[in-house]
């Protein structure tokens, strides 16, 4: 990985302080990211950024520190890089999950679309591939705090249709009786389509309602998820009888 490709310009932006406690407060003032990495150069660069961009900052160098560290610390925020030693990013964002909504951008050296889709299917909320410009790496930081939190729905009870119980309450999923397990999106996915059956939802819906209004991967990135929902709740994934494909459109939850 070349790390000084994302090292910052000197000089910086007239925008950023010349020295610690130089800024003015903004809404983000204060916000705790924990930053993970393993390569120090990287860590210290984020961390040097971050910081002078008004953040408190915390770091780790493993995953599993990372899963020790998001507990103890309770951040705003996780910066993670996938290549990790003693616990990689994805399965620390797997076990961060369990019990914490903190957002999640995940860093890779990969461009590999699989690669993308299998952290967001974990549960990432973001990824930035390396290398990158310092100032999008920024903007993605200050979209992601300041995306609103999400909403209680005012509609918590189960959901039963075609042999199929969601229960949002529970984040629990039994098909044709026997119990499920799914993936927080493919969980989100499901209960989007099921609250709209009998109506097409459009890929472009489902981005922005799973993924936010900010993500920025391909429509793919549905597609993929769909195919993964429909080898779990479908009898035959090929010919699938609840989520049926409308060409061009989107999907249709049927009965």
């Amino acid at each position: 990985m070349q790390c000084r490709q994302i090292m910052p310009e000197t000089p910086m932006s007239t925008t950023l302080p010349t020295k610690r406690g130089s800024f003015n407060k903004h809404p983000d003032f204060n916000k705790k990211i924990l930053v993970v990495d393993d390569e120090a150069a990287i860590l210290q660069t984020l961390r040097y950024n971050l910081e002078r961009s008004g953040y408190e900052v915390v770091t780790a160098s493993d995953g599993r520190s990372a899963i020790t560290m998001a507990q103890n610390e309770e951040p705003d925020l996780i910066v993670l890089d996938i290549m990790l030693p003693v616990l990689d990013g994805m399965e620390a964002c797997k076990e961060i999950r369990k019990t914490s909504s903190v957002p999640i951008i995940m860093l890779t050296a990969k461009d590999q679309e699989i690669d993308k889709v299998l952290a967001l299917e974990l549960g990432a909320d973001d990824y930035v591939t390396k290398p990158f410009a310092l100032h999008e790496f920024l903007a993605r930081v200050k979209a992601r705090l300041r995306r609103p939190t999400p909403s209680k729905p005012e509609r918590d009870e189960a959901i039963v249709l075609g042999g199929i119980v969601l229960d949002p309450s529970r984040q629990h999923v039994t098909v044709r009786g026997k119990e499920v397990a799914l993936a927080p999106k493919e969980f989100a996915l499901l209960r989007l389509l099921m609250e709209n059956h009998g109506r097409v939802v459009t890929r472009q819906t489902l981005l922005d309602k799973v993924w936010g209004y900010d993500f920025e991967g391909e429509q793919q990135t549905v597609s993929v998820h769909v195919r993964w929902l429909r080898e779990k709740i479908e009898e035959d994934a090929r010919s699938p009888r609840h989520i049926v494909t409308v060409r061009s459109r989107g999907y249709i939850f049927k009965e």
